[in-house]
């Protein structure tokens, strides 16, 4: 298990990294770690559950990829819309061995909604994007990061569409 804490860490780093580089403002919170959205909010004062920003990973068929779907803390991304959207035929979520792969040792509930550290494409839903701030664990279950939606559009440039 330490091993995967101190990988987890190092996706800690690169995401810090990648915000500072982009002169992005951001706050960080250490708490309790947090698996579900509804944990993380009771963590992170001032911040709804609407305004986090749940990143799940899925694999998608029949190229067996994977991509990476952003929706607000409080919903859940919409399978007939995803799979019309990709104009795939299946997708499930990934499994907890395969996320550790993806993201050199993040695990699930940890996962920060920033593909590009991942080489994987990002789909957001319009929704996440309406907040003032958003929040989301930052590779570590005990590390949250508030920001602005509009500065990780910039950095991440997902693909915005309707997904829940």
């Amino acid at each position: 298990m330490n091993n995967q804490g101190s990988l987890s860490l190092n996706t800690y780093n690169k995401l810090i990294e990648l915000l500072k580089s982009n002169n992005i403002e951001y706050l960080e919170y250490r708490h309790e770690p947090v698996r579900t959205s509804e944990e993380a909010v009771k963590t992170r004062p001032g911040i709804s559950l609407s305004q986090g920003a749940k990143a799940l990973i899925v694999k998608i068929y029949p190229s067996k990829t994977f991509v990476m779907l952003v929706v607000p803390g409080d919903k859940r991304f919409d399978s007939v819309l995803v799979k019309k959207l990709l104009n795939i035929t299946e997708l499930r979520f990934a499994t907890e061995e395969e996320v550790i792969k993806i993201t050199d040792g993040v695990l699930p509930g940890g996962v920060p909604p920033f593909g590009n550290l991942f080489n994987i494409p990002v789909y957001v839903d319009p929704l996440l994007l309406e907040n003032e701030k958003i929040a989301f664990n930052a590779g570590d279950k005990g590390i949250s990061i508030i920001m602005s939606p509009k500065d990780w559009e910039r950095v991440v440039n997902p693909k915005i569409e309707k997904i829940c």
